[in-house]
């Protein structure tokens, strides 16, 4: 076992070492048991808004479930160059939701498929190749601000679907009401409450409890379920594919998002044993990020990127085996086969499904706080950096009408929250004296009395 100095915890398997197998399955089964609701959430969000019927949905659904497994374990093994040999649990991230759900409803879901398939691995295998020279633009002011904006975006999705879903007939309805608020304070007195195993699965008892308690008063369709078949093999080009400009341009600015949260998902991971990742792990992660995101639109899978829970489950167990999370990664993709899976989880209704996202939703928004509370100092010229970039965001985020005297194209572009918090965000700091700015951060010239009389730099 490695002591807790220099940020190092207890590890109880190493980065090759290989758990019994009953243990390996049991420890698999858990990673994907903490990742596969917020995975099949932005397939079942995005299917909502652009108006799936069951069965289409249920196919993305599977999926989703398909390529967040075969990335799973490319990232555990690697192919070639791609993959990082970390235990790194890949999915669904809900960057996404907002610019798929709109380019679906504007353009079909042909332009969100072919905007992914292009901007994927063009994007990120880029940021891969280049990545020392990318990274100073992206510090905790700027990356814990895009985190914060996908998860307060994500809020009012999450209270419509606790409502019982848009242009549902029993929007609002009490019994609606009742199963999101019962299955959030399930969740969140399990979390709070208890420890172990009952905490890490907290969302999925608390869906499972909404689960019941639906059945009970006969809100859940079983039919598509018996309808779908146990096996099937995907179908390249299921939705079609469109290639237009703007939304190619959208996803590959937010690609370039999520390549800073899979770095952050590495670092955290590696800091188990005390240390950074190298360039082949980061250059390696990020090329599965963009190559298996690719590959998977090609079939009617959303991007697939790194999750962060699954990475602080590796610091919470001491766990740190890539062939525990290549365990979770072979189950992942053999429940992807299965239409029946992804039918079962479309059977959801939405009021359960509203409880559980809007406490992810929240988790989100928090998580990024935190990042800035604890990493960026709040001086005058970071504040108004926050203040601009959440004003505007949000600001696109509620009155989307707001912009309709704009071309139709920059409706699309502008008209996304995380596009505009994390641009602003950007090009404020970049180009704003200060700390976090790649372009101002502690000039060589300076003498040791005028650094020790600035603030100190924060810990990035």
């Amino acid at each position: 076992m490695s002591s807790e100095t220099d940020g190092e915890i207890d590890i109880e398997y190493d980065l090759d070492e290989r758990p019994p197998l009953a243990k390996s399955l049991l420890l698999g089964v858990q990673h994907v048991a903490v990742m596969i609701v917020p995975a099949t959430a932005v397939a079942y969000i995005v299917a909502g808004a652009v108006g799936l019927d069951a069965a289409n949905t249920a196919y993305i659904v599977q999926m989703v479930l398909l390529f967040s497994g075969l990335a799973t374990v490319v990232q555990a093994y690697t192919v070639g160059p791609v993959g990082a040999r970390l235990p790194i649990v890949m999915g669904t991230s809900f960057t996404f939701v907002g610019a798929a759900s709109t380019i679906g409803v504007n353009y079909g879901l042909g332009a969100v498929f072919g905007a992914i398939l292009v901007a994927g691995f063009a994007v990120e295998g880029l940021i891969g190749w280049q990545f020392k020279r990318i990274k100073p633009f992206f510090p905790p002011l700027v990356t814990g601000l895009v985190v914060l904006i996908i998860g307060l975006y994500l809020i009012p999705v999450a209270m419509d679907y606790s409502a019982g879903g848009v242009g549902a007939s029993d929007y609002g309805a009490l019994h609606n009401v009742g199963l999101a608020a019962l299955v959030l304070f399930v969740s969140v007195g399990l979390n709070l409450f208890t420890d172990g195993v009952t905490r890490l699965l907290s969302t999925l008892v608390g869906l499972a409890v909404g689960y019941v308690a639906a059945l009970g008063i006969g809100l859940v369709d079983f039919g598509p379920v018996g309808a779908a078949s146990w096996v099937a093999v995907p179908q390249p080009g299921a939705f079609g594919f469109a290639f237009e400009p703007v939304p190619i341009v959208t996803f590959a600015f937010l690609f370039l998002v999520s390549a800073m949260e899979t770095v952050g998902d590495m670092s955290g991971i590696t800091a188990a044993e005390g240390r950074n990742p190298d360039n082949d792990e980061l250059r390696g992660g990020l090329f599965t990020d963009g190559l298996l995101s690719s590959i998977g639109a090609a079939f009617g899978a959303f991007p697939v990127t790194s999750f962060s829970q699954n990475a602080g489950i590796v610091n919470f167990t001491g766990v740190m085996s890539r062939h525990v999370v290549g365990v979770a990664g072979v189950i992942l993709a053999v429940l992807g086969l299965s239409p029946k899976v992804g039918a079962a989880v479309a059977t959801i209704p939405s009021a359960v499904f509203g409880g559980a996202v809007l406490l992810m939703a929240g988790m989100v928004a928090a998580s990024g706080a935190r990042l800035v509370f604890l990493h960026v100092d709040l001086d005058r010229r970071n504040m108004v950096i926050l203040a601009t970039s959440l004003g505007l965001g949000l600001g696109v985020a509620t009155r989307p009408d707001a912009l309709q005297g704009l071309p139709q194209a920059a409706q699309t572009f502008f008209g996304e929250p995380v596009v505009v918090t994390a641009l602003t965000a950007l090009v404020f700091n970049t180009l704003t004296p200060g700390d976090q700015s790649p372009l101002f951060d502690a000039p060589p010239e300076e003498t040791v009395d005028e650094v020790s009389e600035s603030p100190a730099p924060t810990d990035d």
